[in-house]
């Protein structure tokens, strides 16, 4: 039985997203630990590498690896 449907593009699978994700997980990762051991420099550090993460998101999808952008190529997931 075949899907005519069109496969669904987008909702954050792109290289900028990822890697805009993994830096920011790693920041609060940071963050937390640092909050936990009560090191203050170390928690405004990670923040500082959440805001870096958004803004490298944002730069590599100006760059065309954001979901619309012309240099990702998506990969259909048959089901």
């Amino acid at each position: 039985m075949s899907n005519t449907e069109p496969a669904e593009l987008g909702e954050g699978h792109s290289p900028a997203a990822w890697t805009a994700v993994v830096i920011m997980l790693i920041g609060f990762a940071a963050g937390t630990l640092c909050f936990w051991f009560d090191l203050a420099v170390g928690v405004w550090i990670s923040a500082a590498v959440v805001i870096v993460g958004l803004v490298a998101g944002a730069v590599m999808s100006k760059a065309g690896y954001g979901v619309n952008g012309p240099k990702f190529v998506p990969k259909h997931h048959e089901e």
